[in-house]
């Protein structure tokens, strides 16, 4: 079975485009527990447009009880503050994720020729508090055996291209599976276990979680949008039942 981590980072944009504390992130991380949830994930960027500090804190007090069951992922570039916020929550896993000036989203995996001192060093620090760490990586050879290099313990494939070969259908998704399989299992083979994120949906996901390898998926905004229409609860249960936990 795949664990589901579901990404809780709409519900504060939601909360920050009108202000105040409505609607709260830790109740939605309670709504999504309550059906089942096994992993929750925060990405606290810079400019806090959507989860701030302060929600990285009540969401890991309200995770804290629950740490035999469900996993706390706590991802983002590896700046200062993230870091410290890291060593003080020590969350199960943190997810460094690099960042593009002006990006909406991520947008790319770390690129195989980034320096690996700087990030060696952080990732020893979190394990030294019992953080597991994950590196966001394209399906790519050398992205993948530099996160092996790095002392990592997972990847977490990104996983636009995919759904976007996914809509064209055919030899573009063919190609598509074969190159994140190939990813998968050159992982496998360097010792990572093997997360993936970003644009899986209710229609695309089955696809995918035909590959071998994949441990965990991360999932936000398609959830998010999908619990506009049956509710948060529901649209966990559907992503539950899609991973085989449900």
């Amino acid at each position: 079975m795949v664990r589901l981590s579901v990404n809780v980072n709409k519900v504060a944009t939601l909360r920050n485009s009108r202000g105040g504390a409505v609607p709260s992130v830790v109740e939605a991380v309670r709504v999504c527990v309550e059906a089942g949830a096994p992993g929750i994930t925060v990405h606290p960027r810079a400019d806090e447009r959507h989860i701030r500090p302060v929600d990285v804190y009540e969401v890991a007090a309200e995770l804290e009880p629950l740490r035999d069951r469900v996993e706390y992922n706590i991802e983002g570039d590896p700046r200062p503050d993230l870091i410290e916020m890291v060593e003080k929550v020590r969350p199960d896993q943190c997810t460094l994720v690099p960042v593009r000036p002006g990006e909406l989203t991520s947008e790319a995996g770390w690129p195989a020729d980034t320096p690996k001192a700087a990030l060696a060093e952080i990732i020893q620090r979190f394990h030294n508090q019992g953080v597991r760490v994950s590196v966001f990586v394209d399906p790519e050879p050398g992205a993948i055996d530099w996160a092996a290099e790095l002392g990592a313990d997972r990847i977490e494939l990104y996983t636009e291209p995919y759904a976007r070969a996914f809509e064209r259908g055919g030899t573009a998704l063919k190609r598509s599976l074969e190159l994140y399989r190939a990813a998968a299992e050159r992982a496998t083979g360097n010792g990572l276990s093997v997360n993936a994120g970003h644009d899986l949906d209710l229609a695309n996901l089955p696809t995918f979680l035909s590959l071998p390898h994949i441990d965990e998926v991360s999932i936000g905004h398609a959830l998010m949008a999908r619990a506009v229409f049956v509710g948060l609860g529901p649209a966990v249960a559907e992503y539950l039942q899609i991973t085989g936990l449900r």
